[in-house]
């Protein structure tokens, strides 16, 4: 057989196929086994990695029925191919992002290590948030510089340095910095640009 003649069966059987023709074998069975893809009926939620510096897009598949007060179960995600970054691909541990959020040992709660303690307790968000809010107000306290040594107002708090995250907004960065800026803190940067 040559060339020319293979080719023409090859496209007559690709049409026969396409036309739906079995070509003797029983599709039953397959067709039988064909089932719906377990992302068929999820919500789609697009989000930012968390991992690192580069802020690839994921899209996150959940399940559930969308009530009041009743959290979806996350069944799948993957790279989002619209992420103008990353175009949908993702390095090892952003495709391995569904088995951290439904990881056994994954942090829900605020936790709290007292002074002398050797374990870690659980405590209540308002409790964390006054506790942080405490621990910046010190450190502000204890660290503020009015003046330089030339006797220059500078109002600065370089006990307190900050970094934003990789999923923060342009918007949130922006609120974070000016916040940041009213505190005197010198030291920030956003993972972003790490």
């Amino acid at each position: 057989m040559d060339r020319r003649t293979f080719l023409k069966l090859g496209q007559l059987g690709a049409a026969a196929v396409a036309g739906g023709a079995t070509l003797g074998f029983d599709l039953g069975k397959a067709r039988a086994e064909m089932r719906e893809l377990k992302i068929a009926r999820t919500t789609e939620t697009r989000s930012t990695c968390p991992y690192c510096a580069v802020s690839c897009g994921v899209i996150i598949h959940t399940l559930g029925d969308k009530a009041k007060n009743v959290a979806g179960s996350v069944v799948h995600v993957e790279g989002d191919p619209d992420h103008p970054i990353s175009r949908g691909s993702l390095c090892p541990k952003g495709a391995a992002l569904k088995g951290d959020i439904h990881h056994a040992n994954r942090l829900t709660r605020p936790k709290v290590r007292r002074p002398g303690k050797d374990h870690w307790e659980d405590i209540s968000w308002d409790d964390a948030i006054a506790g942080i809010a405490k621990h910046v107000k010190d450190t502000r306290d204890r660290t503020f510089v009015a003046k330089n040594a030339k006797g220059e107002v500078v109002n600065r708090t370089p006990g307190i340095a900050w970094i934003g995250g990789c999923t923060d907004t342009n918007e949130f960065n922006f609120l974070q910095w000016k916040a940041l800026t009213s505190w005197g803190v010198p030291y920030r940067d956003t993972q972003a640009r790490v």
